[in-house]
């Protein structure tokens, strides 16, 4: 399917994910105020590195096989049963490590020794995230783009119901049980969805582990764990950061602008996943490469610096319309934040190929280098410039990250070119 027609369909559920997440953010801002937001940004974080080592750490692996052996469907099936059988021992592992350290990690993240009962629930639910994960990445790489937003879809409606209802009635407890059982209560819906394809059927994902497929995937673990860890870490950290200096509402504010960032680059960056990096994976020849490099720069570029403009011009009005008064102070943080996010965008379109071509070594070093990078230059100029230095770094560290993908990238492409001409 082509890059137009993708993103014209994800352009669907992301406008309904998009009316979600606004009326979301609006709820917390309300229901949680400034200093429950930072505590959930914190929250979301540690599911995100748990849902990961759960298995999700593979699921880029799956996409990238499937959509690499589509031409071979007794593979794909190798790789699907050891991607879940990987997963599921993976979950229950990570959830009883869990629910040792429940209490202490409630304390530290959450600033609250009451709410050590959430991570039991996220305990329960990790292995149904990790199978909606790898259900998600199997329809990707089959490119199967209207399964993938129907579910996409039926993701967003479900997590607008229960963070609504949840905030509403149970405030900041409510607002992180939702964020910990939406994910899972969104399989049932796409397992109903996967079920219909006829190239599906509950063989296809049980079965032993095949140990090609293992080694496989291994590499797309390695690159999962250390994604899951250090950049969701590196948030944490600095929002630990700006709370101990400013204040935790000041955290509340930078979430709140990451918020934003999240919300308009939506179609970005689903975009980038459902469409390019099955692309990428499929391609064998470097101008085939650099030719699909040029047409994502020239769709997405101007989408993000257009959205961004617009975003700056009306940051008073989003303030007001998506938070509260007392997200006010965030004001400051646009000018930079956005600035980052169009230099983010760019570093990405290269940083994908990383992960369609299996660059595991490059990732690896990159993703926590600059992910420490980002912490240094937080602490640095947080402590130089207040809230505003925490977008300063976010812009600086993307910078560099993208004049290093540049190389990579050039590198990578001399490599395909001399293994053609052998």
């Amino acid at each position: 399917m082509s890059l137009v027609k993708t993103s014209l369909l994800n352009g669907i559920a992301v406008a309904i994910k998009l009316a979600s997440a606004l009326v979301l953010n609006k709820v917390l801002a309300i229901y949680v105020g400034p200093a429950g937001y930072a505590i959930i940004g914190q929250f979301q974080n540690v599911v995100a590195i748990l849902v990961s080592l759960a298995g999700g750490l593979v699921a880029a692996g799956v996409t990238k096989s499937t959509a690499q052996h589509f031409d071979d469907e007794a593979k794909q099936y190798q790789v699907w049963q050891t991607a879940i059988r990987f997963s599921l021992a993976a979950s229950l592992l990570a959830g009883v490590a869990l629910l040792l350290v429940g209490e202490p990690l409630s304390e530290w993240l959450l600033h609250r020794s009451d709410m050590s009962n959430i991570f039991i629930w996220l305990a329960l639910a990790l292995p149904a995230m990790a199978a909606n994960n790898l259900l998600l990445a199997i329809v990707n790489g089959k490119k199967e783009v209207g399964v993938y937003i129907a579910a996409n879809i039926s993701g967003s409606i479900v997590s607008l119901l229960l963070i609504g209802l949840l905030a509403y009635y149970f405030g900041l407890f409510g607002a992180l049980l939702a964020f910990t059982i939406s994910p899972a209560v969104v399989l049932l819906s796409t397992a109903a969805l996967v079920a219909r394809r006829y190239w599906f059927n509950l063989h296809s994902l049980w079965g032993k582990m095949d140990a090609s497929s293992m080694r496989e995937l291994s590499g797309f673990a390695i690159m999962g764990i250390t994604s899951a860890l250090a950049v969701p870490v590196s948030y944490m950290l600095i929002r630990d950061h700006i709370a101990s200096r400013l204040g935790l509402p000041a955290a509340g504010f930078w979430q709140a602008s990451w918020k934003i960032s999240e919300i308009y680059l939506m179609l970005v960056t689903t975009t980038l996943g459902i469409y390019y990096l099955p692309r990428v994976a499929e391609i064998r020849t470097a101008p085939e490469l650099k030719a699909e490099i040029i047409k994502v720069y020239r769709f997405v570029m101007p989408i993000v610096v257009v959205g961004a403009l617009s975003i700056y011009l009306l940051r008073d009005f989003i303030i007001q319309i998506l938070f509260t008064q007392d997200f006010q102070p965030m004001r400051e943080l646009f000018a930079w934040q956005l600035t980052g996010d169009v230099i983010k965008i760019g570093s990405w379109v290269l940083a994908y190929i990383m992960i369609g071509r299996a660059m595991v070594r490059v990732f690896v070093i990159t993703e926590i280098l600059f992910s420490l990078s980002f912490f240094l230059f937080s602490w640095w100029l947080v402590d130089l410039f207040g809230l505003r230095g925490v977008a300063m770094s976010y812009a600086l560290n993307y910078s560099l990250y993208w004049i290093v993908m540049a190389y990579f990238v050039k590198f990578e492409m001399k490599k395909m070119e001399n293994y053609s001409t052998l």
